[in-house]
């Protein structure tokens, strides 16, 4: 991947993240949230079902995708209907089923979760949704099941271990075709990135990874702050 010339880090207006801190406000305003997903199309019944369940039950439910950024990805699948998808970080597999909504006639969706807990409660998920034969489970560490997988990817979900964000991405660019999309969440990591010096683990991987898409002149590039953030990487 070629790069260009190092560049400064933008400029960070803290005065916000400080704001965010004291008053303890999401990213997004939850009023604006809720306006965007009562004017976008409903969640259907077993998404609802997941959201809910994974809610009720599950330590990390904010990792969840949820109602909007999962109407967006799922439209987005529709645009550009992939033959190949790939994500990394099943979860609950809510993104998944909303990804592979919009799958080609003889497309399929293969997607990696390193937690036996949380695979068997998204094979669950994919079997409801009669998505059984379209996506592929498999369950253990993506940096040693990347590799094995020869495929050639329309579009990459990212969104495991943030610490391997880089890491992904250096695996999977050679097999994305030309004009094909890589889509990264949580680039704003809660916020943490906009921090003066980032200090968290998880956070310095977030921004080291977008320093690296920053530099790469074989990609086109755009953030959106939907939720905790999104990354679109195009492949030129």
């Amino acid at each position: 991947m070629a790069r260009v010339a190092g560049r400064d880090r933008p400029p960070v207006l803290s005065i916000s993240y400080l704001y965010r801190k004291i008053f303890n406000m999401d990213i997004v305003d939850p009023l604006a949230q809720a306006y965007a997903e009562r004017y976008s199309s409903p969640e259907n019944p077993l998404l609802r079902t997941i959201a809910a369940y994974t809610q009720a039950n599950h330590s990390e439910a904010q990792m969840l995708s949820g109602h909007l950024q999962g109407q967006f990805l799922e439209m987005m699948s529709k645009l550009i209907r992939p033959r190949r998808v790939l994500e990394i970080g099943t979860f609950m597999g809510y993104s998944a089923i909303c990804l592979a909504a919009g799958l080609a006639v003889d497309g399929q969706l293969h997607t990696i979760e390193l937690r036996e807990a949380d695979a068997d409660r998204a094979a669950t998920y994919f079997r409801q949704a009669n998505y059984q034969d379209r996506i592929i489970l498999h369950r253990g560490n993506a940096l040693e099941i990347i590799p094995a997988l020869q495929e050639d990817w329309d579009l990459v979900f990212i969104d495991a271990d943030k610490v391997n964000y880089g890491e992904y991405y250096k695996l999977v660019y050679p097999r994305v075709r030309a004009g094909g999309l890589i889509i990264a969440d949580n680039v704003l990591f809660h916020g943490q990135v906009l921090e003066k010096e980032v200090t968290g683990k998880s956070a310095r991987g977030i921004q080291a990874f977008n320093e690296l898409i920053a530099e790469d002149d074989t990609v086109e590039r755009v953030m959106l702050t939907v939720r905790d953030g999104l990354l679109f990487i195009r492949k030129k």
